[in-house]
C-alpha cells in the first residue's frame, strides 16, 4: 500500500514560516548581548538578561496558547502569533534603555511562543498519521537549519552593517513568515468542538512527573549551550576571532545535521546510555576547548564537538522522556522536557552572566565542561540505574 504524501505545499510552508520565526530569533540571540553592552552600557549580568528574557517570553507564550490552539483556530494562531512576532520586531527600533530592551525582547519572546506553538501543532495535523515520526524529526530540522544561518547572518551584519540593519533584515523575515503564514491550510476542529469549557492553571496539567528527572538533566545541559549562545560573541571579540566566530554556529549545525539520524538509530538499537554519556564527555571537551581557544582552529573545533555533545544530547534526552511514560501521556513529557529546557536557555544567560565579571570568559567555560560532566552523573542518578524499574512500570511487566 502507498503511503500518504509528506512533502506536500502545507507542510513545506509551515516548516517555512518556523525556520524564518527561528531565525530572527537566532540572528538577534548572538549579537542582542553586545547591542546592549554598546548602546546602553549595560553590565555583563544585564546583557545575558536582555539575552535570555526572550526564552522566558517564548515559555510563557507557549504555556498560554497551548490550550487556546484549537479553541482560537489553527491557522488563525499562527497568523496572529507571526503578526505579533512582526509588530514586536519593530519595537527594537524604538527601545531607548535597557529597561525598554527588557520589555521589547520579553513581548518579542511572548510572540514567537505563539508562533512557534501554533507552527507545532499545525503540522501535527498536517503529516500524514503513518508518516507522524518521521515527518516531525523533517519538520525539526527546520530549527536547526535557522540555527546555522541565523547565527551567522546576525555576527555577519554586525561586522558588516551594524545593528539598525539587523533589525531591518529581522523585520523583512519576520513579514515574509507573516505572508506565508496566509496561505497555509489546516485541517481545523468543527464549531461544537470549539467551546471554552473553563480554564483552570494548575502545574498538574503541565508537567510530566517520570520525565521530570531527564528534563532536569536537560535543563543543566541547557546551561552550558546558553554559556555559548549568549556570549560567544563577546568572548571571539575578546580573542580576537570575531570572523571566526561568525562560523561557529555553522559547523555546530553542520555536525548536528550529519549525526543525529546516526544517533538516533544507535539509540533505538542500543539504548540511551551508549549515546547520551559520550554527549557528556563531548560537550565537555568542546567547552574545554573553549576556554583555552587561541586560534580560528580551536575555536571551530570546539564548535564541532559542542555540536556532536549537545546537539545530540538534547535530542537524545528528549527521547528518553517520552520512552519513560505511557503513550497517552507523551505529550506532557515532550511540554515538560521543553519547559525544563526553555528555563535553562532563558535564565541561564543572566545567572552566567552574573560570574563572568569575576571569573572571565575562559573560567566560565572551564565551569561549563565540569557541569557538562556533571550532566553524566545526574543522567545515571536520576534515570539510568531506575530505567529496568521504570520501562517496567511502563509497560506493565
Amino acid at each position: 500500500m502507498q503511503s500518504s504524501p509528506l512533502w506536500t505545499r502545507d507542510f513545506l510552508i509551515v516548516s517555512g514560516v518556523n525556520c524564518l520565526l527561528a531565525l530572527v530569533f537566532y540572528m538577534l540571540i548572538v549579537v542582542v548581548g553586545a547591542y546592549a553592552v554598546e548602546a546602553y552600557g549595560s553590565s555583563l549580568s544585564q546583557a545575558g538578561l536582555v539575552a535570555g528574557i526572550f526564552v522566558i517570553g517564548t515559555l510563557l507564550g507557549r504555556l498560554v496558547i497551548g490550550q487556546l490552539v484549537d479553541v482560537i483556530g489553527r491557522k488563525r494562531t499562527l497568523i496572529l502569533g507571526a503578526a505579533a512576532f512582526a509588530l514586536t520586531t519593530c519595537l527594537y527600533f524604538l527601545s531607548n534603555s535597557v529597561a525598554t530592551l527588557l520589555v521589547v525582547r520579553f513581548l518579542h519572546g511572548l510572540a514567537l511562543g505563539v508562533g512557534s506553538t501554533a507552527a507545532g501543532t499545525a503540522v501535527a495535523h498536517i503529516i500524514p498519521p503513518e508518516r507522524k515520526a518521521e515527518g516531525i524529526g523533517h519538520f525539526s530540522l527546520s530549527t536547526t537549519l535557522s540555527s546555522a544561518i541565523g547565527p551567522f547572518l546576525g555576527l555577519w551584519l554586525l561586522q558588516h552593517a551594524g545593528f539598525d540593519w539587523i533589525f531591518a533584515s529581522c523585520l523583512a523575515v519576520a513579514v515574509i513568515g507573516l505572508v506565508a503564514a496566509t496561505w497555509l491550510k489546516v485541517p481545523e476542529l468543527d464549531a461544537a468542538h470549539r467551546e471554552i469549557r473553563g480554564f483552570e492553571f494548575s502545574f498538574g496539567r503541565l508537567l510530566e512527573s517520570r520525565a521530570i528527572p531527564v528534563a532536569a538533566v536537560a535543563f543543566l545541559a541547557g546551561l552550558c549551550y546558553a554559556s555559548v549562545l549568549a556570549f560567544i560573541n563577546v568572548y571571539a571579540v575578546e580573542l580576537g576571532l570575531v570572523s571566526a566566530a561568525s562560523f561557529f554556529f555553522i559547523v555546530y549545525s553542520a555536525l548536528v545535521l550529519c549525526t543525529r539520524p546516526l544517533t538516533g538509530r544507535l539509540m533505538d538499537r542500543k539504548g540511551s546510555a551508549i549515546v547520551v554519556y559520550p554527549c557528556c564527555v563531548l560537550l565537555a571537551l568542546g567547552l574545554v576547548l573553549l576556554a583555552n581557544a587561541q586560534t580560528a582552529v580551536t575555536l571551530l573545533t570546539a564548535a564541532a564537538l559542542i555540536g556532536l555533545g549537545f546537539g545530540n544530547l538534547q535530542s537524545a534526552l528528549y527521547a528518553v522522556s517520552v520512552k519513560v511514560v505511557a503513550p497517552q501521556r507523551m505529550g506532557m513529557a515532550t511540554s515538560t522536557f521543553f519547559i525544563f529546557l526553555d528555563a535553562s536557555l532563558g535564565f541561564g544567560p543572566y545567572l552566567l552572566g552574573l560570574t563572568i565579571s569575576e571569573t572571565g570568559y575562559r573560567n566560565l567555560y572551564w565551569g561549563m565542561a565540569a557541569l557538562a560532566v556533571l550532566c553524566a552523573g545526574a543522567f545515571y542518578l536520576l534515570h539510568g540505574r531506575h530505567v529496568v524499574r521504570l520501562r517496567a512500570t511502563v509497560t506493565g511487566n
